[in-house]
C-alpha cells in the first residue's frame, strides 16, 4: 500500500477582494499567482528564502504550467495551498499543488520548473545538496 503525500509545505491565504473578477470568483491568473507564492514558501522551508537558494548555485523557472478549476473561489475565502513533490529529474522537477477551502478541492495546478545557473539563466543541474533537499519529498513508487 502507497502511504498519501506528503507536502514540501502547506500554505494559507486569504482570498482579497481584487482578486476576483466581475463574475465574484477568482479570476483565472490569480491561481498561478498563488502557486507562485507557495513555491517562495518552499525555498524557505528547503534553504532558508529564496536569496539562500540562488547563493547555493541554482534557480528554478517556470517551463509549463497546468491547471484544472474543480469549484470556484470567492471574496475572503480561506484557501490552502498544499506543494508536492511529483517528479525530480537531472535538470527540472515537476510540482502538484492542491489548492483547497474547507479540505474540499477548488484548482489543481502541475508545474514543470528547470533548473537554471542564476548568472547565465541556461539549464543546469542543481548542486547535490539542493537536490537532496527535494529528493527528501520523492513520491514513493508502488509496488
Amino acid at each position: 500500500m502507497t502511504e498519501p503525500r506528503k507536502p514540501i509545505v502547506e500554505m494559507p491565504l486569504r482570498v482579497r477582494y481584487h482578486e476576483c473578477d466581475g463574475q465574484g470568483i477568482v479570476f483565472n491568473a490569480h491561481y498561478l499567482a498563488y502557486v507562485d507564492m507557495a513555491m517562495f514558501e518552499v525555498e524557505k522551508a528547503l534553504f532558508g528564502s529564496h536569496q539562500e537558494a540562488v547563493a547555493r548555485g541554482v534557480d528554478v523557472v517556470v517551463a509549463e504550467s497546468n491547471l484544472r478549476y474543480r469549484a470556484p473561489c470567492r471574496y475572503d475565502d480561506e484557501l490552502v495551498v498544499a506543494v508536492y513533490l511529483n517528479h525530480l529529474g537531472t535538470t527540472s522537477l515537476i510540482i502538484d499543488f492542491e489548492i483547497t477551502r474547507d479540505g474540499r478541492l477548488c484548482a489543481e495546478v502541475k508545474t514543470r520548473y528547470v533548473f537554471v545557473d542564476p548568472a547565465t539563466l541556461t539549464k543546469a543541474a542543481p548542486p547535490a545538496a539542493v537536490r537532496e533537499a527535494y529528493a527528501a519529498f520523492v513520491p514513493a513508487q508502488a509496488d
